[in-house]
This record gives C-alpha cells, structure tokens and sequence, in this order.
C-alpha cells in the first residue's frame, strides 16, 4: 500500500469537523471540497457565483502547492453549487481563467440544496496527478 501524505491549512474548521485539506497517495492528490471562505470564516463574493467560484478555484490551488502542484495537475473536478444555472452560466469563463483554453479536465457539475454555510454558493473537489 502507498504511503499516505496529508496536508492542512491548522484552521478551526480542519480541527472541529476532522479532515485534512488533501491526501498525497503515490502521483495522486485528492483535494477535499473548496469554498470561497476564507481563513477568518468570511465568504468571499457575497452572493456572487463567479466571484465564489474564482475564490473555491484559488483555494484549490492553495492547497495543490502544499504538494509542489498547480491547477495544470488537476485530472478531475466536481462543482457542488446551489444554483446550477448561475454556475452555468458563468463556468466557461471563470475556468478559463484557471485552465486555459484548453479544458483537459473530466468535470462534472452538481445542484445541492446546501453547502457548510448558507451564504456559501460552490464548493469544488478535484483530484490531480502529479
């Protein structure tokens, strides 16, 4: 079996609820959801899906460089969100920013009723090869 390697942030959430911001097993990462809260518990972009979705996206790749990876590592993503046609409408363009022209990533978008906080709109989950 491969050794495990998992990192954190050594927030509250991380402590209260019990997980780690992601796991290393071998050449993948596996990144637990990312929101657009920060680290003083604020939600980043009011009630903003592009905003939000651009803030999960930078917290993805917060975590991705606690291992020495980039969002060019990321193989598969799922977007939970609460309004999947806010997140529709505005996805191409945000993930543009964060992929490039190129979308080389299997992803798969989810409407929930909820997420960890009401003011929050997306949270996302990816795994990356490195």
């Amino acid at each position: 079996m491969a050794a495990r390697e998992a990192r954190s942030f050594g927030n509250a959430m991380e402590e209260a609820y019990g997980f780690s911001q992601a796991v290393q097993v071998g050449d993948t990462i596996y990144v637990a959801g990312q929101t657009a809260m920060g680290d003083d518990f604020a939600v980043v972009g009011g009630n903003d899906m592009a905003t939000q979705m651009r803030a999960a996206y930078a917290s993805v790749a917060r975590v991705l460089t606690l291992f020495g990876a980039g969002m060019s590592d990321v193989v598969d993503e799922v977007l939970f969100v609460t309004d999947v046609m806010a997140a529709a409408m505005c996805a191409k363009s945000v993930r543009g920013e964060v992929y490039g022209d190129a979308f080389e990533v299997a992803s798969t978008l989810i409407g929930v009723a909820a997420l960890g906080s009401p003011d929050l709109l997306i949270e996302i989950k990816c795994v990356a090869h490195v």
